[in-house]
């Protein structure tokens, strides 16, 4: 099969910011404890008349335009998300129709949480592997998790945000590209739905936070047992932005040095499968990805769900 590589990244958020005092203001909580063990200082939040379709939609638009293809060109839209504004129409057939590409295209959403992203990168070089005109798909990851959230639940309504992160992926037969992916049924992190009956997003923090500190560096170790590679080939990893003390101790097991893990979740919170995305499109617009970057994304979360992909950027540098 055809590897992928990224040729365009675009991002949203919404212009609300919500800090720590402002959370501290209606739960009891502070900015220091919010800080010290999380990372997070402020996050966005969506307004009564914003959708995460908008911010979905906006993300795919400056990743088509970074990448300078033509919707006509686009072989499929593929969307990580689990705050969709709607079921049906998806948020990608959303996306698709805003970007005009051709209506005989793809386009559908994703469930995996924290890890969607990855899981839809996987999904993109299936998708287009074997197109000739059109071998490009614009994947997105996309949440609006402040809509479900319990504001008087201080151990969940501080940790998530708004935002949204795209790229542009073409099929090209020599790219390197690989991807791992695992998952398993554990309640650990609940979102709203008929089996869950809540309304609220339910988490058992200490269970999660084993959970990641443990599958982290195995995610790493299996993805590079499976490529025969090592981690020196690759100039920036991209963790899933949950939580700064578990990227430190996932960075320090594996010898990472903080030059080569990126962390922005101090100003946006944790954005489930819009963090990667979001992160990559700052650090290129940073010019800490540049033409020829080698990435490596790593997502965990919620289902639970897990995963690691390697991946080149060939797209504009700023």
């Amino acid at each position: 099969m055809n590897g992928i590589k990224i040729i365009g990244s675009g991002s949203a958020v919404p212009d609300h910011i919500v800090t720590n005092d402002d959370l501290a203001k209606i739960v009891d909580t502070s900015d220091a404890w919010i800080s010290e063990r999380t990372g997070i200082r402020t996050r966005h939040f969506i307004q009564a008349d914003e959708n995460a379709s908008d911010l979905a939609i906006l993300s795919a638009k400056r990743a088509v335009a970074a990448s300078g293809i033509a919707p006509k060109q686009i072989g499929a839209v593929i969307v990580a998300t689990i705050t969709g504004d709607t079921t049906s129409p998806s948020t990608a057939n959303r996306v698709a129709l805003a970007l005009g590409v051709e209506p005989n295209t793809p386009s559908f959403d994703i469930s995996a949480a924290c890890s969607g992203f990855v899981y839809a990168l996987k999904v993109a070089q299936g998708m287009i592997a074997d197109e000739n005109e059109r071998p490009y798909a614009v994947v997105v990851g996309v949440e609006a998790l402040s809509r479900d959230l319990d504001f008087t639940d201080r151990s969940t309504c501080i940790l998530f945000g708004d935002g949204a992160g795209a790229v542009v992926v073409k099929s090209e037969p020599e790219a390197p590209f690989d991807a791992v992916l695992g998952a398993e049924s554990d309640p650990a992190i609940g979102v709203p739905g008929d089996m869950n009956k809540t309304e609220f997003i339910t988490m058992d923090g200490r269970k999660v936070f084993r959970f990641a500190v443990r599958i982290t560096p195995k995610i790493i170790h299996d993805y590079l047992a499976k490529t025969g590679e090592a981690l020196d080939d690759y100039d920036q990893v991209i963790f899933h932005q949950a939580n700064s003390r578990i990227i430190e101790h996932a960075s320090k097991k594996l010898g990472l040095t903080p030059e080569k893990v990126y962390q922005n979740l101090d100003r946006y919170g944790n954005t489930s499968g819009a963090s990667i995305p979001l992160a990559l499109d700052e650090m290129v617009r940073k010019g800490l990805i540049r033409k020829g970057s080698r990435i490596l994304c790593v997502g965990f979360g919620a289902g639970l769900t897990w995963g690691a992909s390697g991946i080149t950027y060939d797209g504009p540098e700023h």
